[in-house]
């Protein structure tokens, strides 16, 4: 009886132990320090509710403000972001505006845009960013893809980048959205900004002091002049995270 006892004591230890391990390997290694990339300088770019204090590789001298909602936002060739678990495609050359923000809040950023696609830009798209540095962030796109085709895509980065495409959309004109109650962090895309369609939803590992950007990206050839309207960001999550409202 007594061997018993002690062999099952070993077992749940086992188990409890590997059921920790698993929990550990799991969770992404965020830093502790919002340790940020050394190009990034300050600037004052007011839009919608939300002035962006930070321009990462020059954004501000990428973007042109046509009303007070408004933007021109454009992105030379070979200017992209991703971190390649390969290596090959790295690229960490793409202009992001910033707004920094309290991550122990909860916050919804939210969008319309309308992206330069054009026939040779495979992969431009305009982009949502919640960036801690240049290897923890995620980005919500609406991106042209290897056949032309016009899909939400999402790219999620801690240390590496995977990248996952969404739905096709034919249409030239998409609202995304970014929510986080501080616990959960979800991506959004909508047709009106009524019924919203949830894309992709995690953990929030970030750090407490990130920040949430708005970009254009065209990493193969030409120029990508991405259109930013209706850009607000709220203090608070949505309520339903399955459906955004």
């Amino acid at each position: 009886m007594k061997r018993t006892m002690i062999l099952a004591a070993l077992m749940g230890n086992l188990i409890l132990g590997s059921c920790q391990q698993k929990q550990t390997e799991e969770k992404p290694q965020v830093m502790s320090e919002n340790v940020l990339a050394r190009n990034i300088t300050e600037c004052d770019i007011q839009l919608g509710n939300l002035t962006f204090t930070h321009a990462l590789n020059g954004a501000d001298t990428c973007i042109a403000v046509k009303e007070q909602d408004k933007l021109e936002f454009s992105c030379t060739e070979k200017r992209d972001i991703f971190c390649d678990p390969n290596g090959k495609l790295t690229n960490n050359t793409i202009p992001i505006l910033l707004s920094a923000i309290d991550n122990t809040k909860p916050f919804t950023l939210t969008a319309k845009v309308t992206p330069g696609f054009t026939e040779e830009g495979l992969y431009n798209a305009a982009d949502l960013f919640v960036y801690a540095n240049d290897t923890i962030w995620q980005k919500l796109c609406f991106e042209q893809d290897e056949r032309g085709n016009h899909r939400i895509v999402t790219v999620r980065t801690f240390g590496t980048s995977d990248d996952n495409n969404h739905q096709k959309l034919d249409v030239p004109t998409i609202y995304l959205r970014l929510s986080s109650d501080t616990r959960t962090l979800a991506s959004y895309y909508s047709f009106d900004k009524k019924e919203w369609q949830m894309v992709r939803l995690y953990k929030n590992y970030y750090p407490a002091q990130m920040w949430v950007g708005i970009a254009s990206q065209s990493p193969t050839a030409g120029v990508c002049t991405s259109i930013f309207e209706e850009v607000s960001l709220e203090h608070t999550s949505v309520s339903d995270f399955r459906t955004g409202d």
